[in-house]
């Protein structure tokens, strides 16, 4: 498996005059001489250089002290999380996994090679402790598509050592200023190597402006979820935290943008690509609806006192999450290397370059997005007030679920509005989020309360005590009748939520 670091460093133009002197940086002892080395690194990408696009890079590099397969991930400004594999011929198969996303089908080509002479310098402070490498770079870049040029130019890289302090890179960038020495114009050097290096006839033109019909603001928002998805897969697949909710919220979000905005996007053409998100984030929902569960249940026997926890509680809740952990996390990665997931992508591509608009999308935005968000919170409305006149039981439960539901899709129609609709749409997003937080609340009681009966078979099966199951149940229900007590109120206070759109 590929080892995964943390690189935060700092890139700066230069002259053939070398490095500055860095001695008498705050904090740095000595600057230690560790000699050049020689280093030749080959980045792949698809044609159409996607991986680029979304500042990514994958590279095959042989010299120095890590010659490998490296894989670089944006994570902030100068940040990035790199994951190394061994040298080899092929692509690493966890590697083309991670960039499975962005690639898809398609072949990932040697587009640039990168040889660098890498002068390197180690700063360590009084006991010899690493506080960052600084390394010049004479680069020599060559496209190896067709068309392309080569470049060359002179680089200073300054990386923070690993834990080390970031007030560091500050220091020795003060110096390096003083000095003359500028911060990089580009993010790296694969970065600087495609744009200069591009032939004529592939440079960009100039980007779209700012929204300005209907259609604008919901492909906007739209673009930006299906991005989501496309990010967040890698981090999915190493399990990183809240990635699976975060992926799962962004296909939630695609998917009422298409069912809200029904007027600007065709549902003849979106239905079916709503229904393969909807798919998709019930996948993601196996292992998440199980972490919150098992939080929950844990949290809510941490408060029984002792006494009352008859026979091995604790180990059960542990043996149902663990397991229910591991099927779900392998059928994960199963559906993301799916075809099915795949062409799901494909489709979003497809769908938002060539967008099913109807009329109403290319009319003036305010109008025809507060239609569609009064429209959602009508919808709200209707489920809430039904769900008050029930009486308390499995028909409430379904009530209250569905406005939960219903809640969301308004909340995702204000924010793909907000920028067309202004401080009355941030206002029902909070409203919404806050609504929507109370009844998952009491959704969350109803998933408690089928967990621990199901657990408590399960005991009684083994001749175990079913006691505490019978107790965490009964709570559970005093917090469902808690939000079914303060729910009136609460609606009350935001029942005129679209006021001023």
């Amino acid at each position: 498996m590929a080892e995964t670091k943390r690189e935060i460093e700092r890139k700066y133009e230069s002259d053939e005059s070398g490095l500055p002197d860095l001695t008498g940086v705050a904090g740095v002892a000595a600057v230690v001489d560790k000699g050049v080395a020689h280093l030749d690194a080959t980045y792949y990408d698809t044609v159409d250089e996607r991986l680029a696009a979304s500042s990514v890079t994958l590279r095959r590099r042989t010299g120095g002290s890590d010659a490998g397969w490296h894989l670089k991930f944006p994570v902030a400004p100068g940040v990035r999380d790199e994951l190394h594999a061994p040298l080899s011929d092929t692509l690493p198969d966890d590697l083309a996994g991670l960039v499975r996303s962005r690639v898809r089908g398609s072949e990932l080509l040697p587009v640039v090679r990168l040889r660098s002479v890498r002068d390197v310098r180690h700063l360590v402070d009084a006991d010899g402790g690493l506080l960052a490498e600084v390394a010049v770079d004479a680069v020599h870049a060559e496209r190896l598509t067709p068309g392309g040029a080569e470049t060359q130019w002179t680089e200073i890289e300054v990386e923070l050592a690993d834990g080390g302090d970031p007030a560091v890179l500050d220091k020795v960038e003060k110096r390096l200023r003083k000095a003359g020495v500028r911060p990089s114009a580009s993010a790296s050097k694969l970065a600087r190597a495609l744009a200069e290096t591009v032939p004529a006839e592939k440079r960009p033109s100039a980007s779209a402006g700012e929204p300005v019909t209907a259609g604008d603001h919901v492909l906007a928002y739209a673009r930006t979820q299906r991005d989501a998805i496309v990010e967040l897969d890698p981090a999915v697949r190493r399990d990183a935290e809240d990635s699976v909710h975060s992926m799962r919220v962004a296909t939630r979000r695609l998917r009422s943008t298409f069912k809200s905005y029904g007027e600007v996007l065709d549902r003849a053409a979106t239905d079916p690509v709503a229904d393969e998100l909807k798919w998709l984030a019930g996948e993601l929902g196996r292992d998440r609806d199980r972490e919150v569960l098992t939080e929950r249940l844990t949290a809510a026997l941490d408060e029984v006192s002792a006494d009352l926890v008859r026979g091995p509680v604790s180990e059960r809740l542990r043996t149902w999450s663990s397991a229910e952990h591991g099927g779900a996390r392998g059928r994960l990665l199963g559906v993301l290397d799916s075809h099915r997931y795949l062409a799901l992508l494909d489709t979003l591509d497809a769908l938002i370059a060539d967008p099913p608009l109807l009329e109403a999308a290319g009319k003036k935005p305010r109008k025809v997005i507060a239609k569609a968000v009064k429209k959602d919170f009508r919808k709200v409305t209707g489920l809430v007030q039904q769900a008050r006149e029930l009486e308390p039981g499995t028909d409430r439960d379904v009530a209250i679920h569905e406005a939960r539901k219903k809640t969301k899709r308004t909340r995702y129609a204000a924010e793909a509005g907000g920028p067309a609709l202004g401080k009355p749409a941030k206002n029902l997003v909070k409203s919404m989020k806050a609504l929507q937080n109370l009844l998952g609340e009491h959704q969350d009681s109803v998933m408690a309360r089928q967990t621990l009966r199901e657990l408590s078979a399960v005991a009684h099966a083994a001749g175990e005590s079913a006691f505490t199951y019978g107790l965490l149940h009964g709570r559970e229900e005093q917090r469902a009748a808690r939000v079914e007590a303060e729910l009136p109120g609460f609606w009350d206070g935001i029942k005129d939520g679209t006021a001023g759109l």
